[in-house]
């Protein structure tokens, strides 16, 4: 099994202090976090894209190259990126040099994006933002994988003979199709032959598997090898403590506040205490054989390679944060990784790919 941090990058008052950083001090932290995830051994890195409040996600392809160059090995996720919403020559050519300047560490997941804000800023709206992100995926692949690229479509002006550029490192970019509860993402990760990577973060179990046994049927429908399927799957929560009841303890004032925010928005109450999300939901807190029980419960069900966990240490010290994301490289990571097979991530898929330059003298993946 592979292991992924992620980061939507809210930019909130710490539900603990209270304390407020600055847009500038949240963003390198979020730095910061990709780092220690290298030097602790996990898989890959994760950046979302949104486009409203409470995030500072807009611009990920940006904090990715940033982080692409204080890193050497790690690999470079989007999670999401939000193709619905951007011109796919735009993307490419941001994406594309990434994978240069990252040497051929870059791997996307996209989707259609969701929010309010997205129909006020890039006047998307919810009748056609599943035509728009597969439009743009298409467009995407072809100017990946081709130096002329002739098509028409309805959202973007047409293309003729068009040259994208810079040319991507990698002859052959691995896009995720990242997918909550529609359908539409899945059957379009299975037509093309493309990864699935479940969101699996706001309700119990049974919707997500539903949709990934949705998945798998569309893959062989459309003539795949069922051996080719490759699932990731996200995590609601995460503290890992050598206790239990310290890993509950700590996490109580988090999940407090986030269901405070959840009701002042009107959101459904999904899981109602601490101890039914932890028990219900894809959380992972509590102690490494707790931890490691419950994902090897969720593989039962979904089959998966690849799990994120959260890279932010909102609520918790500094301490406590990277005590946690020790405990679980040491003591769950290898006993996943030793039952579960996967796939390498990033520049390793690729291993004649040109090494990355370091300021850390590190050789890429």
């Amino acid at each position: 099994m592979k292991f992924l941090l992620l980061t939507l990058i809210t930019h909130t008052p710490d539900p603990v202090t209270g304390a407020v950083e600055s847009a500038a001090q949240r963003l390198r932290r979020v730095v910061d976090s990709a780092r220690l995830a290298e030097e602790l051994g996990y898989d890959g890195f994760a950046v979302g894209e949104r486009h409203e409040d409470p995030f500072i996600s807009s611009a990920p392809p940006v904090v990715l190259s940033h982080i692409a160059a204080v890193t050497s090995r790690i690999a470079l996720f989007t999670g999401v990126t939000t193709l619905s919403l951007l011109d796919p020559v735009r993307a490419f050519e941001d994406y594309s040099t990434l994978d240069n300047l990252s040497g051929g560490r870059l791997e996307l997941i996209i989707g259609k994006g969701n929010g309010a804000a997205q129909a006020q800023l890039f006047h998307v709206t919810t009748e056609d933002q599943w035509d728009r992100n597969r439009e743009g995926y298409e467009l995407f692949r072809q100017l990946w994988a081709s130096d002329s690229v002739t098509w028409q479509g309805r959202f973007r002006p047409s293309l003729i003979d068009a040259k994208a550029l810079p040319r991507p490192l990698q002859p052959r970019l691995r896009i995720w199709h990242g997918s909550a509860t529609s359908r539409e993402s899945v059957d379009l990760a299975a037509r093309y032959g493309d990864p699935l990577f479940s969101a699996n973060v706001t309700y119990p179990i049974e919707p997500y598997a539903e949709l990934i046994d949705h998945y798998r049927e569309r893959w062989a429908a459309y003539g795949h090898d069922p051996a080719d399927i490759l699932i990731g799957a996200g995590t609601a929560g995460f503290h890992v403590a050598r206790d239990s009841q310290d890993a509950l303890r700590a996490y109580r004032p988090i999940f407090e506040a986030r269901q405070a925010v959840g009701r002042k928005h009107g959101l459904p109450v999904v899981f109602p205490t601490l101890e039914d999300y932890v028990e219900r939901s894809s959380a992972l807190i509590g102690s490494p054989q707790q931890v490691l029980e419950k994902v090897q419960r969720y593989h039962a069900r979904f089959g998966h390679e690849v799990i994120h966990l959260s890279a932010d240490g909102d609520g918790f010290t500094d301490k406590q944060h990277r005590e946690s994301l020790e405990l679980f490289q040491s003591e769950v990571a290898p006993a996943l990784r030793h039952s579960i097979s996967s796939r390498a991530l990033g520049a390793q898929r690729h291993p004649a790919a040109d090494p990355q330059p370091s300021s850390t003298e590190g050789t890429t993946r």
